[in-house]
């Protein structure tokens, strides 16, 4: 391995990776030398991935279960990471979820538009949680002088979709939030960067008719013509919690087969 990936020593720390990108991040970062800490709202997929990450690493993963997108759960699960690493050196953001809502009912489409709740919900999931656990791993860092911030994004961040309108503002907030972050922290030792990906299903929970819809999708509207696999964000998350980024910091890179050119 180049030295300047090698991730001996240091300590990951990943929400929302029970599952999906998270997964994928966790395994790699991993694999390169890092203790890593996952959370999750369960233990169900949680566990199986920290099985995974040990069978293959020998690395014991603490599993910091509960909800980040509230202060007090996040200074649970932060807590948690903190008793048993003593620090946190690579935080990434990754919780979030697409959740296919119009703003308003459309005229003949039927159905309802978004309700309170479930705005709220989007938003939380995937620009509140960031922030929050942001603020809350980020004095230590400060502190040390020395930090690597990976939020995750989406592709639809620049380019919008249909029925996610709340989703992609979320997206983009997470963007503005990184660059902001990244000026302010730029003079003390911590790099912040976005990684905006595009479609990347879950093996784990992927029928065979699923699977053959989205690859028919992909032909057709995917540039490089197919889904992405979970590791390929985990690679460049390795990028970017490395010291071959050190250079690099209030930026996003989009992983996405080509899906926002």
């Amino acid at each position: 391995m180049i030295e300047a990936f090698n991730l001996d020593g240091k300590v990951a720390f990943i929400t929302g990776a029970g599952r999906g990108i998270g997964r994928g991040i966790a395994a790699v970062l991993a694999e390169a030398g890092a203790e890593i800490a996952i959370n999750a709202l369960t233990e169900t997929h949680a566990a199986v991935t920290a099985e995974e990450i040990k069978a293959a690493t020998g690395k014991d993963v603490l599993v910091a279960l509960g909800d980040v997108t509230t202060t007090s759960g996040v200074a649970a699960v932060t807590d948690q990471v903190m008793a048993r690493f003593g620090r946190i050196d690579i935080l990434v953001n990754n919780l979030g979820d697409a959740i296919r809502t119009p703003l308003v009912a459309l005229p003949d489409a039927g159905g309802e538009g978004i309700s309170d709740e479930a705005l709220q919900r989007i938003v939380d999931l995937n620009m509140t949680a960031t922030v929050l656990c942001t603020r809350a791993v980020a004095p230590q860092m400060l502190e040390r002088r020395a930090g690597k911030i990976i939020n995750i994004s989406s592709y639809t961040a620049g380019s919008g979709g249909s029925g996610v309108v709340i989703y992609s503002m979320a997206k983009a907030a997470v963007v503005g939030f990184t660059r902001a972050q990244a000026q302010e922290w730029a003079g003390q030792g911590i790099n912040v960067n976005v990684i905006a990906p595009g479609l990347y299903p879950e093996p784990r929970t992927l029928t065979e008719e699923r699977a053959a819809q989205l690859a028919g999708w992909a032909k057709k509207r995917i540039p490089l013509g197919r889904t992405g696999e979970l590791r390929e964000p985990g690679y460049l998350a390795l990028y970017l919690a490395s010291a071959a980024s050190d250079y690099m910091t209030g930026q996003t890179l989009y992983l996405d087969g080509g899906m926002s050119l």
